[in-house]
């Protein structure tokens, strides 16, 4: 008997239950949402409505660059662990050299 209480599947059964009455029991005490007062969105700040006149720096534009440098240092790493057995291996690396240029050309048009 304490064989079978110790495996997986009837360790799992045993904590699901005990989990799902749980959750079953506390969900009276959960809170109930209802409807949002207007403005609970908006930035305020001691009774006041806030704006800031400083720029946010936003780095999206930035996601490109370092897109292209992360397919180029993968592509890098992936093509300097070829092995050069034999023509299929130096076929299929310049197959897929030839994709990497053609997507970071596709990233480079965006």
């Amino acid at each position: 008997m304490e064989g079978i209480l110790a495996s997986a599947p009837v360790v799992f059964i045993i904590i699901f239950l005990v989990t799902w009455s749980a959750v079953k029991l506390l969900s009276g005490l959960a809170f109930k949402g209802g409807k949002q007062a207007a403005g609970t969105s908006t930035p305020y700040a001691c009774g006041e409505d806030t704006y800031s006149p400083m720029p946010h720096p936003d780095y999206s534009n930035f996601f490109q660059f370092a897109f292209f440098f992360t397919i180029a240092h993968v592509a890098t790493l992936i093509l300097t662990t070829v092995p050069v057995h034999s023509a299929g291996t130096i076929v299929t690396a310049l197959i897929y050299v030839e994709g990497v240029i053609v997507g970071l050309g596709i990233l480079l048009k965006k």
